[in-house]
């Protein structure tokens, strides 16, 4: 499944790529002339999932046609698409793999052969949610200056776990006297050692192998999260189509860009798109790279795993269209919040997003997956970037074979899903355009006091004036008119020199938060590089400072050949930590601070940081500005951040030259080109052996390699669930829901939070007191997400939130009545008295409930909590799927009435009849113990959700095809 079906009538448009006649393709642009090249490409994609898995039972004929006419058919139907992979981070990987654990259990059990169950749709699981800081590297080896207005304090004790100096031989550099570096050898005054962190020669920057603090983190997550790790370990020995990547090898969303990802996917000798959902926000950034993904809920997430399709409204396709250039002052940074904050304004809510235009050419891949991975901030589902020849150039560096290369263009050529720039190429045709101009992009920075005051870049010197005639306040300095151009000369280091309001005497690189983009950094780098050609240096007294925020950018800095000039300004790696940032600075030098409170000169500090608040690096330095890398760099080298860059030079160079800032400044190609040839292709290497060596501790996990899993009785992380046991080769018919207790009545708007287990466990819940009856602590009781293998924990976490208002209860509780005692009891405590007695029991709720992020055990829970039917007046559409899928139905109450307006207390007993034949969009008839009659609608929009529903949901529809 997910590959091709035999039997599909579109056979006859299977073809041989041209000069590769042994790889075959669907070539779906012939399926409708004309009206295929007016297709978004994202729609495109879609078609061929559809043509390509047409069984006419999951996938029909009319689907793929109602995709083609998708001008007219958008928001109106609902289509099915097969993603050709699926990815999983470790929480929400483990309760899947659990059940397909329990799966094979439950079909051995019934007659079958439990070695046939295994994931359909090839799928990765990254273990990467389950680190937990429990030693850091943020401690300052000095004690923290309070604001460099105070003598150092005396070093603080260092932290037993600091990994103590070893000696690393030097390389011959001309500035280190031989032998081995030792702290000290080379001094730096100013650099602040951060605790934990690999001790570094500043000639050679050679990092200390295996920082002691990552040993100790990974030693922890080991130890803490062992049986999950065995079960993970068990998964990838026993389960075909499936890859467990093992801890500490990256994120799921930078494992799945940098390694899992394909464009094209090739299973025995047929060529199709790559696609991919996740159970991982994060997800949406492969469409940078021209493959449509996007972040669905675990239920949805099983069902794909299973060999379902996902089903999804056909979406409009919001058309970005990217005109103009770059300025040449505009980071990578600027480009993409000023393309989100347009496509937050265009209300781009639940649509697709795709980029078309001449400006589309100018974005790196890493720009574009920095946008594509935005989409959370601006609603869309997904935002796609379709193949071209920067997504080419991009493979090529980090490695791909050239022959693949060549077959994945010629296939995207052939179905029409590459981009082109020619002028003769026909665009798409979209829902609605949103134009961006990307000329109107212009650098800021941010200050000088609070984060969210921007400043134009070219309007720097003159909004500096304006606040230093202001009031004192959240931008002003008030000073007197008189006094706004006063200088006091200092003498520093034999030299003097004239401060002056807006002098720059901090200046720190930080990679952080938005500055981690390879770009901002290499665009610092090239900058120093050419002022430093150029004859241009930094004022001795200004705090210069470099803190990567991770070796590996230290590598790249390194390896591009820009480390030994940003050192020549001053800019030099002090250490791998917040740094200035938090306000971790050293001392001006005490005759630059006498000066500045002499003068009461309104000094100026610049970062790439995330926080600048008055005061906060210094206690004498009162304008801290925020702006990229390499516009701290130009502002260290002006001296103050009085200066119009456009008619004012930088200083004077070499020569007696006037050297401005567009004479340094490093072009978007310049910057392309290191980027793709230092940092991607060294990135890619390192993963790439990452993945093939794997994890020392990983590939010494002892794992059982049996084909069922040995559950053992006494773990509390991993048990085997109770989701298939009545499973029976042919389902039973549906049977009516008679003499049912409301287990909640809820009010609007119930979410996903309320009803999924999250969070920590609360100790007077039910699930601690499960847990506590297993002899433990609440100290070892760990969260529900770490816990999410275990059933009997998230049945007992389910409807636990402290916010729930049950209207049985009157305040918010996790709280409710057990009818047939009147006892108030937890939500579970009571389901369980149900079930004991056999009753079977129903919610009650009102508008949109289910909203919030897709969660599985937002279904999963109340199917095991023994809830055979939700009636609500609305349901939020993903979550009322889920309900399907899980076996429950939802039934909503028929327009223009609610539980109140029929006059139900709740307190009723309910019997719902369930004919022996449904339909989608059925009503069904309900009747109460008071007497009382209604009819609701039940929600089941196709016949496919009607098989599930009758097979007790996905689960067990696709575990008796194994019988």
């Amino acid at each position: 499944l997910f590959v091709s079906s035999p039997g599909s009538p579109y056979q006859p448009f299977l073809e041989a790529l041209e000069n590769h006649p042994q790889k075959k393709f669907y070539n779906v642009s012939k399926l409708g002339g004309a009206k295929y090249d007016t297709l978004p490409y994202s729609i495109r994609v879609l078609l061929e999932s559809s043509v390509r898995n047409c069984d006419g039972f999951l996938v029909k004929e009319t689907d793929a046609m109602n995709i083609l006419d998708w001008k007219t058919k958008q928001n109106h139907v609902e289509v099915p698409f097969c993603p050709a992979r699926v990815v999983l981070q470790d929480f929400t990987g483990i309760p899947a793999m659990v059940d397909f654990a329990a799966m094979r259990e439950a079909v051995r059990n019934a007659g079958g052969d439990p070695v046939k169950v295994n994931p359909a749709c090839p799928t990765d699981l990254t273990v990467d949610h389950s680190l937990q800081i429990d030693f850091s590297k943020c401690a300052i080896q000095n004690a923290p200056n309070p604001g460099g207005g105070e003598a150092p304090k005396p070093p603080a004790r260092l932290s037993p776990l600091r990994a103590q100096p070893r000696k690393v031989p030097c390389r011959g550099q001309a500035g280190c006297r031989g032998g081995s570096c030792e702290p000290g050898r080379h001094p730096a005054p100013f650099s602040a050692q951060i605790e934990n962190t690999p001790i570094l020669c500043p000639f050679h920057l050679q990092p200390v192998p295996e920082p002691e603090t990552v040993l100790k983190n990974q030693e922890m997550e080991f130890g803490r999260n062992r049986e999950r790790l065995q079960f993970f370990k068990w998964s990838s020995k026993v389960f075909k189509n499936i890859s467990i990547i093992p801890p500490e090898t990256g994120t799921a969303h930078q494992v799945n860009l940098e390694y899992l990802s394909k464009v094209v996917f090739e299973v025995k000798d047929l060529l199709y798109p790559d696609s991919v959902v996740g159970t991982d926000s994060h997800t949406t950034m492969v469409n940078g790279l021209g493959i449509l993904g996007w972040g669905v809920g675990g239920i949805e997430t099983e069902a794909v795993m299973l060999g379902m399709p996902l089903t999804l409204t056909l979406p409009e396709v919001v058309g970005c269209e990217l005109t103009g250039t770059v300025s040449p002052f505009a980071t990578s940074i600027d480009i993409v919040l000023s393309i989100t904050k347009h496509l937050r304004q265009a209300e781009v809510a639940g649509k697709f997003v795709e980029f078309f235009g001449s400006g589309v050419s100018q974005l790196s891949v890493a720009d574009r997956t920095t946008i594509a991975n935005m989409c959370p901030e601006y609603g869309a589902i997904l935002s796609f970037f379709p193949v071209d020849n920067v997504t080419l150039k991009h493979l090529k560096h980090t490695g791909l074979d050239k022959a693949k290369l060549e077959v994945m263009e010629a296939y995207l050529k052939a179905v029409k899903l590459f981009r082109n720039d020619e002028s003769s190429s026909r665009e798409p045709e979209y829902s609605q355009v949103v134009q961006v101009n990307l000329s109107s992009i212009i650098p800021y920075v941010s200050g000088p006091k609070r984060s969210q005051d921007r400043v134009a870049v070219n309007n720097m010197k003159s909004d500096f004036q304006a606040c230093l005639n202001e009031k004192c306040g959240v931008k002003g300095f008030q000073i007197a008119a008189e006094k706004q151009n006063d200088t006091v000369p200092v003498q520093y280091e034999g030299n003097e020199y004239k401060l002056s309001h807006g002098c720059v005497v901090i200046a720190a690189v930080i990679s952080c938060t938005n500055n981690c983009n390879p770009s901002v950094m290499l665009a610092a780098g090239l900058l120093a590089k050419k002022a430093v050609e150029a004859g241009l240096v930094v004022k001795p007294y200004i705090r210069t400072s470099l803190s990567p925020g991770s070796g590996m950018v230290t590598h790249y800095l390194s390896s591009s050949g820009v480390l030994p000039y940003l050192s020549k300004l001053g800019f030099e790696v002090v250490g791998y930590g917040c740094s200035t940032c938090v306000g971790n600075t050293a001392p001006l030098p005490e005759a630059i601070r006498n000066a500045i409170k002499q003068g009461e000169i309104v000094a100026c500090g610049v970062l790439s940081g995330t926080k600048n608040f008055e005061g906060r690096l210094c206690d004498c330095v009162r304008a801290n500005y925020l702006a990229s890398p390499p516009l701290v760099v130009a502002y260290a080298i002006a001296g103050t951040v009085r200066i119009d860059f456009e008619t004012e030079p930088l200083g004077i160079g070499f020569n007696g030259k006037s050297i401005y800032l567009r004479d340094i400044w490093p072009t978007r190609k310049e910057l392309h080109t290191v980027e793709e040839e230092c940092v991607i292709s060294s990135m890619f290497k390192e993963l790439k052996e990452k993945m093939e060596k794997g994890n020392k501790r990983w590939n010494l996990l002892e794992a059982p390699e049996s084909t069922l899993f040995p559950w053992d009785s006494k773990s509390t992380y991993i048990r085997c669930p109770s989701f298939f046991d009545k499973l029976a080769k042919e389902p039973a018919a549906a049977q009516p829901v008679e003499n049912a207790h409301v287990l909640l009545y809820l009010g609007d708007s119930v979410t996903t939070d309320h009803i999924s287990p999250a969070g920590s466990i609360a100790r007077s819940s039910a699930a601690a007191k499960y847990l506590t009856s297993k002899g433990l602590t609440p100290r070892e009781f760990n969260s529900y997400g770490a816990r999410r293998g275990n059933d009997a924990v998230m049945t007992r976490g389910t409807f636990a939130n402290i916010k729930l208002l049950n209207k049985f209860i009157g305040k918010p509780a996790p709280k409710t009545i057990h009818f047939p005692s009147g006892q108030t009891l937890d939500v579970f405590e009571a389901a369980e008295l149900y079930q004991k007695e056999g009753i079977p029991v129903i919610i009650l709720a009102g508008k949109k409930y289910g909203l919030g992020s897709s969660r599985d055990w937002a279904a999963k829970g109340p199917f095991l909590l023994g809830v055979k039917a939700v009636l609500a007046e609305s349901f939020e559409k993903v979550h009322r799927s889920q309900l399907v899928g899980i076996g429950i139905a939802p039934l909503q109450f028929c327009p223009g009435e609610s539980p109140s307006t029929l006059g139900l207390t709740g307190k009723e007993q309910f019997s719902i009849l369930f004919p022996p034949e449904l339909s989608p969009r059925m009503t069904l008839d309900v009747k109460t113990s008071t007497g009382k009659a209604f009819s609701v609608i039940a929600l089941f929009e196709n016949n496919m959700e009607i098989t599930l529903y009758k097979y007790g949901g996905s689960l067990n529809f696709v575990a008796r095809r194994f019988l």
